[in-house]
Formats: C-alpha cells, structure tokens, sequence
C-alpha cells in the first residue's frame, strides 16, 4: 500500500493527468500484493461506469453546452444588470448574479468561467476594474456552478453514497445563495475602496419586467428538471434527457442560432468532457478497490472511533482533508476515493448524508479556486490574459469567503438540511 501511495504522489507531482495516476497506483498495488490477474483493472474500470444513472452526466453536459452555445449568457448578463448594476462596482455584481442563474443550466464551473469570463471579463477591463480583479471575482463566482442545481458533482455522490438526487439538489440551494451574497459583499467592500463604476439610476418594475421576458426561456430549464424531479414525474436521469431536448428546441427553433456545424462541434466538445470525466470515474474505482483490498476504509472508520470524541472535531478534520485534497486533485476522483470512507466514518456520528453531501461538493468545488490544480484559475487566466501568480493573489479574499460559507454550512444543519426537510425527503 505505501509503494501505492509514493506511485501516486510521485505521478501527481511529474504532471501525469490524476486518470492515469490512479491507475499507477492500483497496479504498482497489484505488482505488491501478487496473485491477482491484471484484467482485475480491466474489469473494475468497467464495473466503475456500468450504472445506468451514470447516463445523466452526459445528458446534464450535453445541455449545458447547447444552452451555452444557443445565446442565453448574453440574455441572463442584461437581466442581471438591469437588477444590480446600479450597485457600487455594478459589472462585477453582474458577473456574480450571471453566475448563479448560470449555475442553474450548465452545473459546471468550467463552463461557467469560460461563458461568462468571456464576455464580462473584457468588459469589465474596459469599464476601468482591474484585470485580476475582473478574473476573480469571475472564478470565484463559478464555484457555485456545481451547487446549485442541476449539479454533476451531486449526481456523482448520490450514486457512491445511496442519497436521493432530488435531496442533494435542494441541499445545494441555500448554500449557493449564500456563496453569491458573501462573493458580493466582498466585491461591494473592494469596489468603493477602489471607487469602480456603477451604472446610474435604480431600476424601475417596467425595466426589471422587458429584461426579464427574453431571460424567462433560459431560466425555465432548472425549473423544468428540478420540479420535474421533485414531482416525481421523472428520474434525474431521465430529467437530463429532458434538459437536452429542450436545449435543442430551444438552440434550433427558438433562438434559431445554432447551426448543424456548430452542433457537431458540440457533440465533439461534449465527447471530449465525458471521456476525462468517466476515465477519471473508471480509474477511481480501481483505486477504491484497492483502497478496499487493503482495508483503508475499516482501519481509519476504527481510528475515527477511537480518536474523535465530538461531532464538531470530525467535521473539521473532514473539512481540512477535503480542501487539501481538492488543492491537487479532480473534484470527481476524489469524491469517488473519499465518499465511502466518509459515508462509514460520520455514520458513527449520525451525520445525514444529505448533509455530507453538501459539505464534500462544496469542498471540492472551492478546490477549482485553489492553487495549484484549479481549473478555474487557468480558464480565467487565460480568458484575462494575466498570470496566475497575480490572480491567486487578488482571489484570497473571494476563496476566505468561500470557506467561511463551507464552514457554516459544516456547523449549521439547517442550511443544507431545511429545504430536504421541507419536501420531505429527510426527517
């Protein structure tokens, strides 16, 4: 198990992509332990996808790159600025507001920097922020991509932990409106230090509403799969087939902007994302056999029991585990290695898994934001044209916030807990 542990390290740190890395691991595991045929590895990757709810993943991509792709981000940036870009610093508001509704169709944060960092990020440079400002608050405000709902990230942990999908998304709302009010307090504070504009005037019932109607279209589609699941009428599986039916309609016969060539071109982008994600899911699973193998998950269950004394102790080791390991690591890997050793460790405590879920998938996203992996920080960079020294620099205190948010959500049950309760999915 250590010659494991070294293979892996040793992978991560030359740069091998965190797949294959697993994949070292395991069978430097396999060469130790001896007896046990390599078509195990083979065979564990394939056991790992072979799950029909794993079909909502690239329905839930496929829909958020023809949402991304058929003109929403322009509609739901002019609906955010009507609400709040009389505000102090009023772009930068715009780009939070953005972000959330984004959150809401495409459940990606990569997607999310790359759409709206795009468009509000030179726009923000010609109305006199900052460039790494500009990429900050843009990076930052994506975390809540895969928060609120639909979110991949929790479709990822209902299928490793049992936990309804429906409760999972509604534990992610909450939290996610509190990420977008603590992002924007903190731009609020750095933008009248730094006197950035605002536009003039407060908006009026007659500006919200003409905003509103060409934002309704875009906005309708988290309605459709959430209350679609909560209703019981569909399956989250099935609501993501639902999700990209709609963006076609939407894409072909509504906006009438997207053409065959540009749908291949989706396709093929949407082929690309889900081939990295399921092989990173693939490699996990062997990994976690391995774990299995070895007995990890019953040894640190047993040390837990022996060693922590409180509820509130164990969350903070978990909370300072799951960020450092989302400092280095894909968020779905690690979800894949940590969630059932997690799921046997707060059990012990009764921790709702619910709960769990929340605290895990906003640890991990807040990792897109960390050096020196965050994927969100390289997008932004590159959308910015800065370096990546000088955007960790500006984003500290976006991240503080972030984990200020983790931390009450870690502590304060109700924020995670009270809309699952609400429609009955918990107790």
């Amino acid at each position: 198990m250590l010659l494991s542990v070294i293979v892996f390290i040793a992978c991560l740190l030359i740069g091998v992509p965190i797949a294959f890395s697993l994949g070292a691991a395991s069978i430097a595991f396999l060469v130790v332990l001896g007896g046990i045929p390599f078509e195990v590895v083979a065979q564990r990757m394939f056991n790992g996808l072979d799950s029909f709810p794993f079909m909502a993943i690239p329905f839930f991509i496929l829909a958020g790159e023809l949402m991304n792709t058929g003109g929403i981000t322009r509609r739901l940036v002019t609906f955010s600025e009507t609400l709040v870009g009389h505000m102090k610093g009023g772009l930068a508001h715009v780009n939070i507001i953005t972000s959330m509704f984004f959150a809401g169709i495409t459940g990606s944060a990569i997607a999310d920097t790359s759409a709206i960092g795009s468009m509000l990020i030179p726009a923000m440079e010609k109305e006199g922020y900052d460039s790494d400002f500009s990429a900050a608050v843009t990076a930052s405000a994506s975390v809540m991509g895969p928060i609120i709902p639909p979110s991949i990230p929790f479709v990822i942990f209902s299928l490793l932990s049992g936990t309804s999908v429906a409760a999972l998304f509604l534990a992610g709302v909450i939290p996610g409106v509190l990420l977008a009010a603590g992002l924007m307090l903190v731009t609020y504070i750095i933008a009248r230090k730094r006197n950035y504009p605002k536009k003039p005037g407060l908006p009026n019932i007659r500006a919200i509403a003409r905003a509103f109607v060409p934002a309704i279209i875009p906005l309708m589609m988290p309605l459709i799969i959430l209350g679609g699941i909560l209703g019981g009428i569909v399956t989250a599986t099935e609501a993501s087939g639902i999700a990209v039916i709609y963006g076609l309609i939407i894409g072909f016969l509504v906006y009438r902007n997207i053409s065959l060539k540009q749908l291949l071109n989706i396709f093929l982008s949407t082929a690309k994302t889900v081939g990295i994600v399921f092989l990173v899911i693939a490699c996990s699973n062997v990994f976690n056999w391995m774990l299995t193998v070895a007995q990890v998950p019953q040894t640190i269950t047993s040390f837990v029991s022996q060693n922590f004394a409180s509820r509130a102790l164990l969350l903070l080791a978990i909370n300072v585990v799951l960020l450092f390991f989302g400092t280095f690591m894909e968020g779905t890997a690690a979800m894949i290695i940590t969630v059932p050793i997690l799921m046997q460790m707060t059990g012990i405590f009764g921790i709702p898994p619910v709960m769990l879920g929340a605290i895990v998938v906003l640890n991990l996203m807040i990792g897109l934001i960390t050096p020196p992996v965050g994927l969100c920080l390289f997008v932004a960079c590159g959308i910015a044209k800065i370096t990546l020294e000088k955007l960790v620099k500006a984003i500290w205190p976006f991240l503080i916030v972030e984990v200020v948010v983790l931390f009450l959500v870690t502590y304060i049950d109700p924020i995670s807990l009270f809309l699952p309760r609400l429609f009955g999915y918990i107790r």
